[in-house]
């Protein structure tokens, strides 16, 4: 059963102080084996507006499957710099227990009132210091060698902070509507394509005619191209690439589906990088570079992974999880990577200098 949370998308809060929140930690940093992380300290005392409920999330490193969480929330803008983390650059959406917020509100009859109620299953724990939040962002196992250290992060954790939410729950979809996540238009938007899409795949020879009609009435409203097609380049064969070298800062043109579709292979790969279905929408359009991505957490184990390809992060694209079978909705507006093969320069060329002081002014 999906639990019922107190807050809802569009709602005003305030991160509550640093100490009230070490006092729901247990001495791994943790809440319902959610990590509050140092990146995070830097909102307390902050106020934000909801930006959805994560009543639900992914964790692709461990499956299809969609995640549940209990009495948690995204806020806007509230996303992690990596400075605790070895300056890891996916500036992830963060994760925040309805225990570290009180809510924005009129005049009320108590203080008490003014915080987000803790739900039933809510344990108090015996608190946490700042040091402890710090220690808990390595791993020491006997396992962990004496390399490279293994990291924790929310994103590492997900599965022990969750419970295997199967798709066909129809629960998480009322739960995506009344808490204000996803309007009634786009539910109905979701169910007309899920039942396209099983119609274009369904074996009885209509897929070409079905994925033409769908371009054909897309192009007419200016709207989405099929975006459940394979890649051109066979399987084994060496996808291209290209070298554009943009800056943060620097604004690009995404190519278009057909182009992109050409650069990448039967599995939807170019160079180990997928294209997925929630970056079609993007295709066409004009954005400003956000950052060249050179390292990430591995968020199935922990090391850090130092990319030798392009890897490309824009400003304000996300993924929308609009064509997802598994975890439609899922609110935690991952950055998709892009290689430099799918996009085109279209503003002037600026330095890398230069477009290092650009990211320094981009709000993390």
């Amino acid at each position: 059963m999906i639990n019922s949370a107190d807050l809802r998308a569009g709602e005003w809060v305030r991160v509550r102080s640093k100490e009230e929140i070490l006092a729901t930690l247990d001495n791994n940093g943790q809440l319902e084996g959610l990590p509050f992380m140092p990146e995070m300290f830097a909102f307390c005392g902050r106020e934000f507006r909801v930006f959805k409920r994560a009543h639900k999330t992914c964790d692709p490193p461990n499956g299809l499957d969609g995640r549940r969480m209990l009495r948690t929330v995204h806020l806007e803008g509230a996303r992690c710099d990596g400075n605790a983390h070895d300056g890891c650059q996916a500036r992830c959406l963060i994760f925040w227990k309805e225990s570290w917020l009180e809510r924005i509100a009129e005049e009320r009859a108590s203080t008490e009132s003014n915080f987000v109620r803790k739900g039933p299953e809510s344990r108090p724990s015996s608190g946490a210091t700042e040091q402890d939040v710090t220690a808990a962002t390595r791993r020491t196992t006997p396992q962990t060698d004496s390399g490279d250290p293994v990291w924790v992060c929310q994103s590492t954790q997900i599965a022990q902070a969750s419970q295997l939410l199967h798709w066909w729950n129809l629960r998480q979809y009322i739960e995506d509507y009344t808490s204000g996540n996803v309007r009634l238009s786009q539910l109905l938007a979701s169910l007309a394509f899920f039942l396209y899409a099983h119609l274009v795949s369904a074996g009885i020879g209509l897929g070409s005619a079905l994925r033409w009609a769908y371009d054909r009435i897309q192009g007419m409203r200016g709207g989405t191209p099929y975006p459940l097609r394979m890649g051109k380049v066979p399987r084994g064969v060496r996808t291209p690439s290209a070298k554009l070298d943009v800056q943060p800062g620097e604004l690009i043109k995404i190519r278009s589906y057909e182009e992109i579709l050409a650069t990448i292979d039967e599995t939807g790969l170019n160079r180990g990088m997928s294209f997925d279905a929630e970056m079609v929408p993007y295709c066409g359009g004009t954005y400003r570079v956000l950052d060249r991505v050179n390292k990430l957490i591995n968020e199935k184990t922990g090391k850090m992974q130092h990319l030798r390809n392009d890897c490309v992060m824009l400003e304000n694209v996300v993924c929308l999880a609009c064509y997802s079978k598994y975890r439609r909705f899922c609110p935690r507006s991952i950055y998709p990577y892009w290689r430099e093969i799918w996009l085109e320069r279209v503003g002037p060329r600026i330095s890398a200098l230069e477009g290092a002081k650009e990211q320094d002014t981009v709000p993390s």
